[in-house]
């Protein structure tokens, strides 16, 4: 049996749509900060506390590792309880993990950083999964637009957040923690205000009140088996799509920093090259949403590819000393994110 919601209900539906997306983009703007410390200090801090560039890597690999076992975490929370406390929940854990790494680093303890880059990566999961808050009550046709529009929100933070690097280090030695500690005390402190946000004002839970008012009719919906078929086949394409461009932009960026370091390049330079990045990999949303709602999620996820393709050919090729160059590869890297990101996860609903 197909719900058809009433009149009645439909605008409601509307309504609660709105007042999603203006909570989550506002929780974006400060998770965004959040989320660009681990990928323009963390590389540096471990070599500075290790000792070796070797395994500068490390970091990425630690807060990826935290940011997949959080998702399942994250996620389980909001399919019982809504996205609102598995939200909530995912960026009180991520502000722990911040405050970890300074602990950590004014302690010179290499055991409690590892241990606090793992939580860390919880801030990164919930920013990813905040995503699909803004497709919960969205019309089919529109959830590539809903995506973009949560992403663009956190150009502003995230963009922000790597220029702050040499601020944030200046305040940090002034309070006695090391320079490259004070982002992710930063991020700390953009996490816990981000998760506030959710906690205080995500109501109702579009989660749960989509439940409520179903948006397809019989019509629109097709068969129960037909349609749990094309959905099934729809999320595998997406996450493969998801995976593979995750897997590439955080190969290339995680070594960018520790490369510009290596070269001469100070920490003002670094921040813009990852705030371009960072840039690049959330401002072009509204235009890739449209183009996925459009034209299709699948001649998207191959431009993804193309353009990634390109960023890695530009990066391998750059002089050492070009920040130009970098600076292209990386926009190159955090536009085909971007596209691959927004096709990937502009998935129908489920059945």
């Amino acid at each position: 049996m197909t719900f058809t919601p009433t009149t009645d209900a439909a605008p409601s539906r509307q309504a609660v749509q709105q007042r999603t997306l203006t909570v989550v983009m506002t929780s974006q703007v400060f998770s965004g900060a959040g989320l660009a410390a681990g990928a323009t200090v963390g590389a540096l801090l471990a070599a500075d506390m290790l000792g070796t560039t070797s395994l500068s890597g490390l970091p990425t690999a630690l807060f990826t590792a935290g940011s997949a076992a959080t998702a399942l975490i994250v996620g389980r929370l909001s399919q019982r309880h809504g996205r609102r406390a598995g939200l909530a929940a995912g960026y009180a854990a991520g502000t722990l993990g911040g405050s970890g790494v300074v602990l950590a680093t004014t302690l010179d303890n290499v055991l409690l950083l590892l241990a606090s880059l793992l939580v860390y990566g919880a801030g990164t999961a919930t920013n990813l999964q905040a995503r699909y808050a803004g497709t919960d009550l969205a019309h089919p046709t529109r959830r590539g637009r809903a995506v973009s529009t949560i992403l663009v929100a956190t150009t502003i933070g995230a963009v922000a957040g790597p220029n702050l690097v040499g601020p944030a280090g200046t305040l940090a030695e002034h309070w006695g923690i090391p320079a490259l500690a004070g982002l992710f005390a930063l991020a700390a402190i953009a996490y816990a205000i981000a998760g506030t946000i959710l906690l205080l004002l995500l109501r109702p839970d579009p989660l749960l009140f989509s439940r409520t008012t179903p948006p397809l009719t019989a019509a629109t919906a097709g068969t129960g088996q037909d349609h749990g078929r094309r959905f099934a086949g729809s999320i595998t394409a997406g996450a493969v799509t998801m995976v593979l461009t995750q897997l590439v932009m955080v190969a290339v960026m995680t070594m960018t920093p520790v490369h510009m370091h290596t070269h001469g390049h100070d920490l003002h330079a670094t921040g813009l090259v990852i705030a371009v990045h960072i840039g690049a990999m959330y401002l072009p949303s509204p235009i890739t949403g449209i183009l996925v709602d459009r034209i299709g999620r699948i001649p998207v996820a191959i431009a993804a590819g193309l353009t990634l393709l390109a960023s890695g050919i530009v990066a391998a090729t750059a002089p050492e000393d070009s920040v130009i160059l970098l600076t292209l590869a990386l926009a190159l890297l955090g536009l085909g994110w971007n596209l691959g990101l927004v096709s990937g996860a502009s998935s129908p609903a489920p059945p």
